[in-house]
């Protein structure tokens, strides 16, 4: 397609782009007169909290809008050509060929029914570009450029069977695939633990740089964006709040607001005023565990003190979630007990009974999926009031409420609405909701906080140490976020391959000597530093040789 602008025009320029939600029956302002310009073979970062706009603004440079959304003004150009009002044909032309989207969650954007390299080719072949032979061989190539192991051999596999992070990789090859001049990643690395994000971010900035591509990344973590964007713009409300080259915005930024994203992770949860040793609520001891014939857990043993906060930390893979399934009797274990109260647990939620089952609950990592669609928050919440409590009525409309005034929602703005019509960070607030409404004595947080922007994550931990000291409440905060244990951990658990590698008090665990590993998940973690990512790679590979 010829370019209509000068050929050192921006590949991207976006002029007061406004767009419009639709509520009931009321346009609403989301995106409030937007500029800005993405140079050929810049890296683009857009940073802010959720409903900022971020992920809007990444959409809208393809010349698309959600459901319920529309343009109301502006202009939005790539390489010279006006996308918004442009021909549905033109737009579906650019996308994928010379425009490419990678989504947060990519085990939801591939097809389960189909290989990986199936989806990878599909594309270039559609457009014409190459012969399926070709495009194959292309996929490795790329599978190669993105350090995806048995590259010859692992499109081969279905989305299911690869890691979440060798996921997000060959959806990223998959993106690259006819060579865009565009690609907007949509937060590609929100869900990934700290080990799995390095690997990722390597692969995705050599890629791009060594492909000459153009970006926009979006994404809610700052020192993530310093590692990948040449320049950063702040959002807020659909607004700008600043923006500067990425060294300048991390040496002096100029706001208060976004000052404030680089202070939040400065919570800590506030000192017990009983510091009295706790008793034991659960035990775990020698739990062995597998899927099929693949053996997941290997002994696994530790307490939960009453009352207290155990993390259990560790890479994907390390066996955190299956051990989760484990206590709540969803995958029965080959070998060893859980004890709840000094009373072991049957090894199948089937086997225990309601008081049983009561006292353990989980409060799930994606609360979109973990949330009926279909349902109304008052039946989300009602319903295992009335199960284990045996509420009905007055009596189950009162407690409803105050569930809802405890996690800090309003009754009488959200008990009638759908999940829908709930930021992230409300949804995880029902999630919490749910869980006690069973009144239960242990809470399973698994990854409660990963998908959620800082701030709104910072407010969850908040609600959530609150809650524990109201409550008396036992957690089990599973997460791969070192910044979170250290907010509100009392005892730390490390998690390797399925064993444990070491646990004690979260100071003893933090204080050096480490651990290898221990060691390993603490060095990955992103500083405020455009050079971190640099500096760890080149430290890997020459430890590595």
């Amino acid at each position: 397609m010829p370019r209509q602008d000068p050929p050192d025009a921006p590949l991207l320029s976006i002029r007061d782009l406004r767009i419009e939600g639709k509520a009931q029956d009321a346009w609403l302002p989301i995106v409030k007169g937007v500029d800005l310009t993405v140079k050929r073979g810049e890296v683009f970062g857009l940073i802010g909290e959720s409903g900022a706009g971020k992920s809007t603004i990444g959409l809208a440079a393809m010349g698309f809008v959600r459901d319920g959304c529309r343009f109301a003004g502006g202009s939005v150009k790539f390489d010279g050509i006006e996308l918004i009002g442009a021909p549905r044909k033109l737009r579906r032309g650019l996308r994928s060929s010379r425009i490419a989207y990678v989504a947060q969650s990519a085990a939801a954007s591939f097809n389960p029914a189909f290989r990986l390299i199936d989806q990878h080719v599909e594309f270039p072949v559609l457009r014409r570009l190459m012969t399926r032979t070709e495009a194959e061989a292309d996929a490795v190539e790329l599978y190669r450029k993105l350090q995806l192991p048995n590259p010859d051999e692992i499109g081969f596999r279905y989305p299911h069977q690869v890691s979440g992070g060798q996921l997000q990789r060959a959806m990223t090859a998959m993106a690259m695939a006819c060579r865009p001049d565009l690609i907007i990643f949509d937060e590609p690395t929100t869900a990934l633990d700290v080990t799995t994000q390095i690997e990722v971010l390597s692969a995705i900035r050599d890629a791009v740089q060594s492909l000459g591509t153009a970006a926009i990344y979006v994404s809610h973590d700052l020192a993530v964006v310093a590692q990948m964007a040449d320049r950063v713009m702040v959002l807020r409300n659909g607004e700008t709040i600043e923006e500067a080259p990425t060294r300048t915005m991390l040496s002096s930024p100029r706001q208060d607001y976004t000052k404030s994203l680089w202070a939040v992770r400065s919570f800590k949860a506030p000192p017990r005023q009983d510091a009295a040793p706790a008793s034991t609520l659960m035990k775990i001891e020698k739990v062995d565990a597998a899927y099929g014939e693949h053996k997941v857990l290997s002994g696994i043993s530790f307490d939960l003190p009453k009352g207290r906060t155990v993390a259990v930390v560790g890479e994907s893979g390390s066996g955190k979630s299956t051990l989760a399934r484990v206590i709540m009797g969803l995958l029965p274990a080959r070998g060893g007990r859980v004890e709840l109260a000094g009373k072991t647990l049957p090894p199948g939620y089937r086997e225990r009974s309601k008081a049983e089952l009561r006292q353990v609950q989980m409060v799930y990592q994606m609360a979109d999926t973990a949330l009926n669609p279909r349902q109304r928050v008052r039946e989300i919440v009602g319903r295992p009031i009335r199960f284990y409590l045996g509420l009905t009525g007055k009596a189950l409309e009162a407690r409803t409420r105050q569930l809802l005034n405890d996690i800090e929602l309003d009754p009488a703005v959200y008990l009638d609405r759908l999940p829908s019509e709930l930021s992230g960070g409300q949804k995880q607030r029902v999630g919490i909701a749910r869980a006690l409404a069973a009144d239960p004595q242990l809470v399973i947080c698994d990854e409660v906080t990963s998908s959620l922007d800082q701030l709104v994550a910072e407010s969850m931990l908040k609600l959530l140490v609150r809650l524990q000291r109201e409550r008396d409440l036992t957690y089990m905060f599973i997460t791969h976020d070192i910044a979170t244990v250290r907010a509100i951990a009392d005892e730390v658990v490390v998690m390797k391959e399925g064993v444990v590698v070491e646990s004690g008090p979260k100071d003893e665990i933090f204080r050096p000597p480490h651990h290898p590993y221990t060691e390993l998940l603490l060095s990955s973690v992103p500083e405020m530093d455009p050079d971190w990512l640099s500096r760890l790679t080149a430290r890997n590979e020459n430890t590595t040789v």
